[in-house]
C-alpha cells in the first residue's frame, strides 16, 4: 500500500505565491519519478510539473518561468512552489508518483489533491 499526501494549497490573491508539498510512504522500494499535475473547473486534468529521478524536469508552458518543482530524495517528498498565480491556475493539483513497491510491482500512485484558488 502506498500513499500520498499532498498540503498547501489555499486562497491566494493574483501574484502572490503558494508552495505545494507531496509525501510518499508505504511500501516502496524506489521511487523513479514525482510530479504534479492540476485539473480546472471543467477541463481535464493536465501535467503542470514532473521530475525524473536523475533530476532533468518538465514544467507546462502555462507555468514556466512561474511554477519551480523540487524533490527531497530521502523524504520521497516533491514540491512545487507557485509564484505570480494567476487566475487561471485555479484547480485541484494533484501529486503522482512512478514507483516500484517493496514487493518490486510497478506502481502509479496518485495523491487525493489540493485544492488553489487564485482570486481577488
Amino acid at each position: 500500500q502506498v500513499q500520498l499526501v499532498e498540503s498547501g494549497g489555499g486562497l491566494v490573491q493574483p501574484g502572490g505565491s503558494l508552495r505545494l508539498s507531496c509525501a510518499a510512504s508505504g511500501s516502496i522500494f524506489s521511487i523513479n519519478a514525482m510530479g504534479w499535475y492540476r485539473a480546472a473547473p471543467g477541463k481535464q486534468r493536465e501535467l503542470v510539473a514532473w521530475i525524473t529521478g536523475a533530476g532533468p524536469t518538465t514544467e507546462a508552458d502555462s507555468v514556466k518561468g512561474r511554477f519551480t518543482i523540487s524533490r527531497d530524495y530521502a523524504k520521497n517528498a516533491v514540491y512545487l512552489q507557485m509564484n505570480s498565480l494567476k487566475p487561471e491556475d485555479t484547480a485541484v493539483y494533484y501529486c503522482k508518483a512512478d514507483l516500484w513497491s517493496s514487493q518490486m510491482v510497478p506502481v502509479n500512485a496518485w495523491g487525493q489533491g489540493t485544492l488553489v484558488t487564485v482570486s481577488s
